[in-house]
C-alpha cells in the first residue's frame, strides 16, 4: 500500500464500485431494436412531426371502418326484420287466398244467398244465339 489519504482510497474504491454497476445494466439490456427505441432516443421531435399525418390518416381510417361496420350491422337488422315481415305478409296473403277459394265454392254461395231468399236455378243454362235474338226483335 501506498501513502495515500483514506478519502483518495475511498473514493477509487467508489468509482470502481459504479463502473462495476454500469456495466451490469449494460448486460441487463440487450442491444436490440426494442432496447434502442425506447432508450437512444430513436423518435425525435422532427421524426414524430413527419409522421404525425400518416398516424392521423391512420387514425382517420380506422374510424371509417368502426363507423362502416356499424352501418353494415344496422343494415343487417334491418333486412332481417323486413323479411320476417315479408313472411308474415306472405302467410296472410296464402290464407286469405286460400279462405276466398273456399268461400267462393257453389256450396258456400249458396248457403250465403240462402238467407236473402235467392235459390239455385234447378233449369240449366240456356244458350242463345244471334239468330234467336234478331227474331225477337
Amino acid at each position: 500500500m501506498t501513502n495515500r489519504l483514506r478519502t483518495q482510497i475511498e473514493e477509487e474504491e467508489a468509482e470502481q464500485k459504479k463502473l462495476i454497476v454500469e456495466e451490469k445494466r449494460n448486460d441487463e439490456f440487450p442491444d436490440n431494436f426494442l432496447t434502442q427505441f425506447f432508450t437512444k432516443g430513436f423518435w425525435s421531435a422532427e421524426s414524430a412531426t413527419r409522421a404525425l399525418p400518416f398516424v392521423l390518416f391512420i387514425a382517420f381510417l380506422g374510424m371509417l371502418y368502426i363507423a362502416n361496420m356499424h352501418v353494415a350491422e344496422r343494415s343487417i337488422r334491418d333486412i332481417n326484420k323486413i323479411s320476417k315481415e315479408v313472411k308474415e305478409l306472405s302467410w296472410d296473403y296464402k290464407t286469405t287466398k286460400a279462405d276466398l277459394a273456399y268461400r267462393s265454392t257453389l256450396t258456400e254461395v249458396a248457403k250465403r244467398v240462402d238467407t236473402l231468399g235467392i235459390k239455385e236455378s234447378l233449369q240449366p243454362p240456356q244458350k242463345i244465339t244471334d239468330a234467336e235474338v234478331k227474331n225477337e226483335h
